[in-house]
């Protein structure tokens, strides 16, 4: 069995796209800088910690407006 489970992340982040971009995202924040956010982690890999701290709600996606142009966009 998975941890944490789809469900539970699920109930935090809305979209399977948007869970993997954040996942990763932090993932690489934790490979690069170690600042974790939660005193225990069951995962020793950092999307496993990623993950485990989307499913404590401790890391939420940024919501961005939608009329706004980005750089990445341009």
């Amino acid at each position: 069995m998975l941890y944490p489970s789809v469900d539970k992340l699920k109930s935090q982040v809305n979209s399977k796209y948007s869970l993997v971009a954040l996942a990763s995202k932090r993932a690489r924040q934790l490979h690069e800088h170690s600042d974790e956010k939660l005193d225990k982690y069951v995962s020793a890999k950092s999307v496993g910690k990623a993950l485990e701290e989307v499913a404590a709600g401790v890391l939420r996606p940024e919501h961005q407006d939608e009329f706004a142009i980005y750089e990445d966009e341009i």
